[in-house]
């Protein structure tokens, strides 16, 4: 499997993520107290105490008492993380990262399975194994994909030039942006600011200015009887940028 093989570049075994989180759950692990260090602590006490005045029964049990709270508390917290970690199966997350040089990077996948080791929970994505203290968002499906197509949106819209500069070679471009536009949910319109939504409303009649001045139909057909059928572009007008 993936999770075990390590890249090499250069000559150089590289570090992967599995192998960044898993090194970070480990010194996270050996920089606390648990029940294991608590019982060495015991025994060393009741190795070195003065034979002279001994340590008395009432002190052990009370510290054998503090002990079993220890492990009860640390039983609990592994249920608890393996409870939360198995909810996140199938679901859609955010995992924060950083590479070998230091540099944070956010990873972005399925939760395909949970492996729970050394009571510790890992989340699986793409066949790499994430700590569960790396996620950082878990996401709704429709969530994203409205949000991506709205980032896309924004980008192609944003790559248009003023609207003083619009001739007929943007006329495709357009008009794509205003089919886009119209086949959206209005959940998807959400999450766009009213401004690009103004925005393609003025590229849109301007573009009905160039084509009337050129003598073609709104939809770039041309003009008179022998007019020829409208494109895809005709059917959202109204919709996007209509007077």
């Amino acid at each position: 499997m993936s999770i075990l093989m390590a890249p090499v570049k250069d000559g150089k075994i590289q570090e992967t993520n599995t192998q960044a989180s898993l090194k970070k759950a480990t010194t996270a692990d050996n920089n606390g107290m648990d029940k294991d260090a608590f019982l060495q602590l015991l025994v060393a006490q009741m190795q070195y105490q003065d034979p002279l005045e001994p340590t008395s029964n009432t002190e052990y049990i009370s510290q054998y008492a503090q002990f079993s709270q220890v492990e009860q508390m640390q039983n609990m917290a592994s249920t608890t993380e393996l409870a939360r970690a198995t909810s996140l199966v199938g679901q859609e997350v955010y995992i924060k990262t950083t590479d070998s040089k230091g540099k944070p990077n956010l990873i972005y996948g399925k939760v395909d399975y949970v492996v729970f080791e050394n009571n510790k929970a890992y989340l699986a994505i793409d066949e790499s194994l994430y700590g569960l203290e790396d996620l950082d968002t878990v996401v709704d499906l429709d969530y994203k994909k409205a949000f991506d197509k709205a980032y896309d949106f924004t980008v192609e819209l944003n790559k248009l030039p003023v609207i003083g500069s619009i001739d007929l070679s943007y006329a495709e471009k357009i008009d794509k942006l205003e089919k886009i536009y119209n086949e959206m949910s209005d959940y998807e319109k959400s999450f766009l600011t009213e401004e690009n939504v103004e925005k393609l409303k003025k590229y849109i009649e301007k573009l009905k200015e160039v084509r009337k001045a050129a003598g073609l139909e709104e939809d770039g057909s041309e003009g008179g009887e022998g007019g020829g059928s409208g494109t895809e572009g005709t059917e959202g007008t109204e919709s996007a940028g209509g007077a």
